[in-house]
């Protein structure tokens, strides 16, 4: 698996790497993935809500800028893993444990 990033520097948010980073988008930009979906529920027109799609999508690419920048040695491999192992969390324990203790999951 190659970097999490492209030559630019910015994330590429594939499957594995969005799975790897999933906690910390659950409690990262969870006010913003809240307001999206309580806009979705109001309004069914897709166009009412790209607004708030666009935050969430700002959102997680900020915190993957900011994991890469900070611990992108542990960020690759559990992504990697993640990747190899077709997303199964079991089976990648150990690089997950890494990459959280490089990157804690807070609030």
């Amino acid at each position: 698996m190659a970097s999490t990033v492209d030559s630019t520097g910015e994330p590429i948010p594939t499957s594995s790497v969005l799975m790897a980073a999933s906690k910390h988008i659950a409690v990262r930009c969870r006010s913003e993935n809240v307001a999206f979906l309580n806009c979705k529920k109001k309004d069914t027109n897709p166009e009412k809500c790209l607004d708030k799609g666009r935050q969430v999508t700002r959102c997680v690419l900020d915190l993957l800028r900011e994991m890469h920048r900070k611990c992108p040695k542990e960020m690759d491999a559990y992504a990697g893993c993640m990747y190899y192992y077709t997303n199964e969390f079991d089976l990648c324990r150990k690089e997950q444990k890494e990459f959280e203790g490089a990157f804690p999951v807070s609030e």
